[in-house]
This record gives C-alpha cells, structure tokens and sequence, in this order.
C-alpha cells in the first residue's frame, strides 16, 4: 500500500453514534474515547454516542469528537494489522480539524495535546466573532475562479472569502451575514447551480476568525510537536510539510487561510497516490474527490464492517 494516503474528516462529518460500534468491540477504540474523556474531564463520548446533535454541532465538542472518532479508527487498524499507520501510508491529510487528526496519526502530537488544542481552538473560534454576525454558505456547481469573482462583487458590503476549494464543483465561503447572504443572491447570475446557506456558528476560515488566529499562536508556541512519520499535505498551501515546526505557523494561519482541499487531492496525484482511506466520520471527502480526481480510489474506514474489509483486503 505504499502509493496510498490517508485522509481525515472535518467539521459537517459527525454524526450521533458515530464510533459507537467500535467501542463496543474493539478495547483499544474504547481506551480512545476515554482517554479523550478524561483529558476534558467530561463524558464527551457519552455526548458522541449518544447525542443530543445539537450539543455535538457545538464547536467546542465538535472538534476534540471528531478527531477522538479519527483516532479510534487508527488504533483499531494498527492493532489488526500489527503494524503502525507509516508502514502502510506514504502521506497524509485532514480537512481542517481533521488536520490534527493527521499529525496525530504521524505522531508529531500525542492523543493528549491534540484533544486540548482542538478544544482551545473550539472555543477561541465560536468567540471571535458575536453570533449572528457572521454566516457561511456552500457554493454548487461553479469553479474557483467563480467564486472569487462573487466574493469580489459582493466585498463592498463587508468581508467575504473562500473558505473552502472543496472539488471542482463546490467551495464554501465565509465572512459577514450580509456579504454572504448578498452572494448567495447573486451566485446563479455568475453561473452557480446552487448557493446554500450552511447552518454554523461562526464564519470560520475567513480574516473575521484573527482573533482565534492569535490564540492559537500561543498555544502553538507552547505545544512540543515530535518528528513526523510520513508527510502531510497542508490545508493552507497544499504542499508537503514533514516537520513540526513548520506546522506551528501553518495551524495558525489556516484559522483564518483558505482550505485548499482540491488542490491537496491533485497534489496527491502528482506525488503518485492511487489510493486514500478516509479514517473517521463519515463519506464527506469520499464525495468530493469523486469530483475532483475520479481517478483517484478512496474508500472510507468507520465502522468494524469498513475496518474487517480494510484488514482483509490488505492481508
């Protein structure tokens, strides 16, 4: 599997339940989420399994959950495998948070500081910005340079960005409520099929999160990364970083920087991936690579049944 990546979900992927079913058969997922829990010092895998969705959206919880979900899946195939993740990956990535999951899974953070970063960045990103102000909407059927066009035209109003370059039919953007909802109006009149407002808390990915930006900084600084196991495809650039302290200023930036997803897939591509394994929540980015590189296999990796096909397909 050394033409192979693994990849790892961000916030829009959790799901009530999720993880449940390997907690329930695999000790080491187990040891995940309580570990995790008692990190927080709270029963937040209490909140994964079993809800209320509407405390698990919370972006505080989101985070450190989904990365836990992320982790849970690694542990398990480590162990039916009996081999660590880098003997059977070349690289790696993770859309936004799920960016702390990949440098977990490379080693550079322990289970301990990733949960406890994810946590400060969960609430220092739901507070840079008073709710209401703020709005996000995912743009459909147009292409990047689309989208900067509408963010342009609709700027006189206030901050509007691209947040996401999710595949070559889809980008989200972020910025002030009017911004955004004024480019949701105007988006069909520059070719978007659709244009739809994403119910979040914040508009994250945009200039409006530096004050989140500047708290993750410090705690960036304070945080000891270990050397990296394979490689990582950074958000902001979407090139190879394969050191810590590079990464120190890259999750700084991409608070408020662009996730460049499409771009992390065809660099994929370029660097000779044939096959990347969404670890974690969901089929999200499963989906969107079916649009960007359809020559690109990606099989998601969530539940004991995807982890048994996983284990029996690589022995």
């Amino acid at each position: 599997m050394l033409d192979a990546a693994v990849i790892f979900p961000g916030q829009g992927s959790q799901a009530v339940g999720m993880g449940k079913d390997l907690a329930d058969n695999f000790l080491v997922a187990r040891e995940v989420f309580e570990q995790v829990d008692d990190i927080l010092s709270e029963r937040i895998s209490k909140l994964i399994f079993e809800g209320p969705m509407e405390d698990l959206t919370q972006t505080r919880n989101t985070q450190p959950a989904l990365m836990a979900m992320s982790m849970a899946v690694v542990k398990v195939l480590e162990s039916e495998l009996g081999k660590p993740i880098h003997e059977w990956v070349n690289l790696g990535a993770g859309h936004s948070l799920g960016e702390y999951s990949a440098l977990t899974a490379s080693g550079a953070l322990s289970l301990e500081q990733a949960t406890r970063l994810l946590r400060v960045r969960g609430d220092a990103m739901q507070s840079a910005v008073p709710e209401g102000d703020g709005a996000m909407a995912a743009l459909i059927g147009g292409t990047i340079e689309q989208a900067e066009r509408l963010c342009n035209e609709v700027s006189h109003l206030g901050v509007c960005m691209i947040a996401n370059d999710n595949s070559s039919e889809q980008q989200v953007i972020s910025g002030l409520k009017a911004a955004v909802e004024h480019a949701c109006v105007q988006a069909s009149s520059l070719g978007f099929k659709r244009a739809i407002p994403l119910n979040v808390s914040a508009p994250f990915h945009s200039s409006l999160m530096e004050p989140a930006a500047e708290v993750m900084k410090k705690a960036l600084e304070e945080t000891h990364g270990d050397p990296l196991a394979f490689p990582i495809v950074a958000n902001v650039t979407a090139d190879l970083v394969e050191e810590w302290v590079n990464f120190q200023k890259l999750l700084v930036l991409q608070v408020t920087g662009r996730v460049r997803w499409r771009e992390t897939l065809l660099k994929f591509r370029q660097e000779g991936i044939a096959t990347c394994y969404e670890l974690g929540a969901g089929k999200v980015l499963a989906g969107l690579a079916k649009r960007t590189t359809p020559e690109l296999v990606v099989k998601s990796v969530g539940t004991v049944d995807e982890i048994k096909e996983f284990v029996s397909n690589f022995r």
